[in-house]
C-alpha cells in the first residue's frame, strides 16, 4: 500500500496508542506457562504479537482474542504439547528468540521460522550462551553463523553464569526462559542494563530473578501462577508523536497511558537534551510496570552527541530521532549502535538513505550517523523496505517536509502499530 503525505502544521490531540510489543509478545508466553487463567488488556493486535499467538496455539494453548482482550488459558511451566507442524513467527524477532530458550527446555522437538526476514537475522547470539545450558539447536549454517528454520530438541538444561556480549534484551529473555527449565541459578551478566519487561513480569507471575548491579540472577521455581496483565501504551509508537509534535509548528499533542519503563525512555531524555518541551505527568505503577502521560509542544532543536550507555534505551527509536537531528540546529552524531544493522532492514542504511531523498545531511557511519540539520526537508517518493519503523518515521519526516511525500509499502506499519496512519489523520 502506498500511501501519501502533505506537510502539517498545528497539529493538536490528546489520545492513546496502541499496547507496548514487546510486553504484549510477553504477556501471552507467560500466560501460556502459568498456572491459570491470564486475562490480558490492552494488548498489541499487530502482525507480530498475532504471530505470537498463532505459535502458542499450536502448542496446546487455548487464547480467546476479542480486540485488545485478550484471554490466556495457562497450563503451567510444564504444559506446552508438541506443535502439529512448524511455528511460524511470522516477521517476529522476540517470537523467534524467546521461544528458542523456551522451548529449549521442553520435553518434544520443534522447529521455528519465519519470513524472508526472519532468515536473514543472526540466531548465534541466542544458541551460544542456550548450547552451554545444555540446548540442542541447528539450523541453516551461513559463514559459520545460525539463521532460521531452526529446529530446536528439547533436553535437560543446567544453570550458567554468562557474560553477554552484545546488550541484547531478546537474548537475555531467551535465557531467562530456558533458566526456568534449568538445574541451579543462572547469572547473566549485561554489559548495560537493556529492557527489563521480561524479569518485571515473570517476577509478577511468581518467578525469583534478581539484580545485582549488571548481574541477573534466576533461581528454579515450581510454578508460575497467572493474574492480570494491564498492558500499557508502547512507548516506541508513541515516539512518533512525541518527534512529530516537536518539528511540526504549533503543535502540541499528549499522549495518555504510556510505559515508561526506564530502561525504554532514551527517547524522552534524548529529546529533552536536544532542546524539545516535553514533561511526564501521571506517573504511576501498573503490574509492575511504570506508566504515564506525555505531553510535547513544537520546539527547535538543536544538535547532540547519541551514544554509550543510552544506546539499548532507544535503540528501536533511533531512524525516527533522525528525523529530529534532520531538522535541528547544528550536527548531531549517533554512534554505538551497530545492532541497527541486523533489524528487519539494515536500519543505518535504509533511514540514511530515504531521508536523503527528503533532503536531509546525513551520512552514514559504521555504527551509526552524522547528520547536520537543515531548514526545510522537501517531499519526494521514499521506500519502507518492509520495516514498519523505517515507514513511520519517514512518514513524520513528511509531516514537516515542503510538498507531497508518498511511501511505498506503508502496510508493514501495522506489524507494530496498526492504524498508524488513521493517526496522522486524526491529528
Amino acid at each position: 500500500m502506498d500511501i501519501i503525505i502533505y506537510p502539517k502544521e498545528n497539529l493538536k490531540g490528546v489520545f492513546t496508542v496502541p499496547g507496548d510489543k514487546s510486553i504484549s509478545h510477553r504477556a501471552v508466553m507467560f500466560g501460556s506457562i502459568s498456572d491459570g487463567r491470564t486475562n490480558i488488556s490492552g494488548f498489541l493486535t499487530g502482525e507480530d504479537c498475532l504471530s505470537t499467538i498463532s505459535c502458542f496455539k499450536k502448542m496446546g494453548i487455548e487464547i480467546e482474542v476479542c480486540g485488545t482482550d485478550v484471554v490466556v488459558h495457562g497450563k503451567g511451566l510444564h504444559g506446552l504439547s508438541s506443535p502439529e507442524g512448524i511455528l511460524d513467527v511470522g516477521n517476529s524477532g522476540t517470537t523467534i528468540r524467546l521461544l528458542t530458550g523456551l522451548l529449549c527446555g521442553q520435553d518434544f522437538n520443534c522447529k521455528l521460522t519465519g519470513d524472508n526476514s526472519i532468515q536473514k537475522r543472526p540466531m548465534e547470539r541466542v544458541a551460544v550462551p542456550l548450547r552451554e545450558m545444555g540446548a540442542d539447536i541447528s539450523g541453516i549454517i551461513k559463514d559459520n553463523k545460525l539463521f532460521a528454520p531452526v529446529n530446536v530438541k528439547g533436553k535437560k538444561l543446567k544453570g550458567i553464569s554468562y557474560a553477554m556480549n552484545v546488550a541484547s534484551a531478546q537474548v537475555k529473555s531467551a535465557i531467562l526462559l530456558a533458566s526456568l527449565y534449568a538445574d541451579g541459578q543462572t547469572e547473566i551478566i549485561e554489559p548495560e542494563p537493556t529492557r527489563n519487561h521480561t524479569e518485571i513480569m515473570l517476577n509478577y507471575l511468581g518467578a525469583d530473578i534478581k539484580r545485582d548491579g549488571n548481574k541477573i540472577i534466576s533461581s528454579p521455581v515450581k510454578e508460575l501462577y497467572a493474574k492480570e496483565i494491564h498492558v500499557p501504551g508502547d512507548i516506541s509508537s508513541a515516539a512518533y508523536f512525541l518527534v512529530t509534535g516537536t518539528i511540526c509548528k504549533n503543535s502540541e499533542i499528549t499522549i495518555n497511558n504510556v510505559g515508561v519503563n526506564p530502561t525504554r525512555t532514551g527517547i524522552i531524555s534524548v529529546l529533552h537534551e536536544m532542546g524539545a518541551n516535553i514533561s511526564v505527568e501521571n506517573k504511576r505503577v501498573v503490574c509492575g510496570e511504570p506508566v504515564a502521560d506525555i505531553h510535547v509542544k513544537y520546539s527547535k532543536l538543536k544538535g547532540i552527541t547519541i551514544g554509550g550507555d543510552i544506546i539499548p534505551s532507544l535503540i528501536d527509536e533511533i531512524p525516527v530521532i533522525a528525523v529530529a537531528a534532520s531538522l535541528a540546529e547544528g550536527k548531531t552524531v549517533i554512534k554505538d549502535a551497530g545492532e541497527l544493522k541486523v533489524k528487519e532492514s539494515n536500519r543505518i542504511k535504509t533511514i540514511v538513505c530515504e531521508l536523503k531523498k527528503l533532503g536531509a545531511d546525513i551520512e552514514e557511519t559504521e555504527d551509526g550517523m552524522v547528520i547536520n540539520g537543515v531548514n526545510r526537508l522537501k517531499g519526494n517518493v521514499c521506500e519502507s523496505y518492509g520495516d514498519h519503523r523505517i515507514a513511520m518515521s519517514i512518514a513524520v519526516a513528511a509531516l514537516a517536509s515542503q510538498g507531497e511525500t508518498t511511501i511505498k509499502g506503508m502496510e508493514c506499519a501495522d506489524i507494530s502499530f496498526p492504524g498508524f496512519y488513521d493517526y496522522i489523520e486524526r491529528l
